[in-house]
């Protein structure tokens, strides 16, 4: 007899039982691959921005750095503040190879003069840059000129246009970073002076001017020197430099990381709770169904069929059931998590980066094998007390 054939009979014969199994896997694997997209997601996209940034320390006006950090994940505008006099200051403690300034800057709301509303804008400098710098060299063969920007992912030109409108300055985009997760993603790079350029220009053309604040610098990225511990020097600058916080690399996001784990042990119990739930419901099944075949095993016990079999039979039964719940459960998971990924980005106020494909096919295999583990393991009992039955007593039942 085939194994196979007798195995999707028995599941064709209890429809509504079989149903509650596939349901069963269906909400395990989905909820599996579902949180671990969400959890490696934020991480990844935390990972994707440090290195993105490129800095070991990053020096913001003191109180700024929750501002500062929310701009660069979730891309809120931010307007923050320090004297350009700080660079100097910073560039000269013991220990800083390169300190490069940043502006912060914002398209206006609801705007005819520019393209998007509130645009996250970073103005940087070419001469120091050590972040942006060595992927236009390796894309583009050389910097940024006037008029000329760079994007993230999510950056585009309007369609039916030819660029891109900020404060009535139309902007080249010439090139578009890869994709990060983060509020980075729907940030536009340009120069110093095409940022000073645009603010020239739109006292005439936006409905209301750019303004730059004179010698004044939003934050500065750092590089220490070779053997320099960023740590010690991230304290030598909040020492000598007043006004300031220095946040080293390792410590940037530190909220966000915090809320992430959260969210991971919060998410563990429930996929935990769920779990049993799922494993209980499945061994109730199966004992219900054992029970109701006990003169079907009888009967296949004295046509010659063997405990192993009988074992095997049900197993496949559990099998079959667990892999069509559990692909089933992937396949709405899945393609959910993605198509609701800027929701759950606005809903838990953190960053979200897609997996590779390597990864997504990593994560949909586990959330089948753990689907496929957790109804085998249920069934397993009742089909080793139904296989084990004595055969004359069962076909008497």
């Amino acid at each position: 007899m085939n194994l196979g054939r007798l195995a999707l009979r028995n599941i064709a014969g209890s429809a509504f039982r079989s149903w509650v199994i596939a349901l069963c896997a269906l909400v395990v694997a989905g909820l599996a691959l579902s949180t671990t997209l969400l959890v490696g997601g934020a991480q990844s996209s935390l990972r994707l921005a440090l290195e993105r940034l490129g800095a070991d320390i990053l020096v913001v006006p003191k109180g700024a750095q929750g501002r500062v950090e929310t701009a660069l994940l979730m891309g809120k505008p931010v307007s923050v503040w320090m004297p350009e006099e700080n660079l100097a200051k910073i560039a000269s403690v013991p220990g800083v190879a390169v300190a490069s300034p940043q502006v912060y800057l914002a398209s206006l709301a609801n705007a005819a003069c520019c393209s998007a509303s509130e645009m996250f804008v970073v103005v940087y400098d070419p001469q120091t840059d050590f972040t942006l710098t060595p992927w236009l060299k390796g894309k583009l063969g050389h910097g940024l000129r006037l008029g000329e920007v760079i994007g993230g992912s999510l950056v585009f030109t309007p369609e039916g246009e030819q660029n891109i409108k900020l404060y009535g300055y139309f902007l080249t985009l010439v090139g578009n970073l890869e994709a990060t997760g983060t509020g980075l993603d729907q940030t536009m790079f340009l120069t110093s002076e095409t940022a000073h350029d645009v603010a020239r220009i739109s006292v005439s053309r936006a409905e209301k001017p750019l303004v730059i604040p004179a010698e004044s610098i939003s934050a500065v990225l750092i590089q220490v020197a070779p053997g320099a511990n960023p740590g010690e020097v991230a304290q030598r600058i909040a020492r000598e430099v007043p006004g300031v916080s220095a946040i080293e690399g390792a410590g940037l996001f530190r909220d966000y990381r915090e809320q992430i784990s959260a969210l991971s042990a919060l998410m563990a119990p429930v996929l935990a709770t769920t779990l049993a739930l799922a494993m209980i419901a499945i061994a109730l099944v199966f004992s219900l169904a054992a029970n109701e075949r006990r003169r079907e095993v009888g009967v296949l016990r004295a046509l010659g069929a063997s405990r192993g079999f009988v074992l095997q039979s049900l197993l496949a039964e559990a099998g079959i059931l667990a892999l069509g719940g559990g692909v089933a459960g992937v396949a709405l998971a899945g393609p959910g998590t993605m198509l609701f990924r800027h929701f759950i980005i606005m809903s838990l106020g953190m960053p979200f980066a897609l997996p590779s494909a390597g990864s997504l096919l990593a994560r949909i295999g586990e959330g089948l094998l753990l689907a496929l583990a957790s109804v085998t393991l249920a069934a397993l009992f009742p089909a080793l007390r139904s296989s084990r039955q004595d055969p004359s007593v069962a076909m008497r039942e």
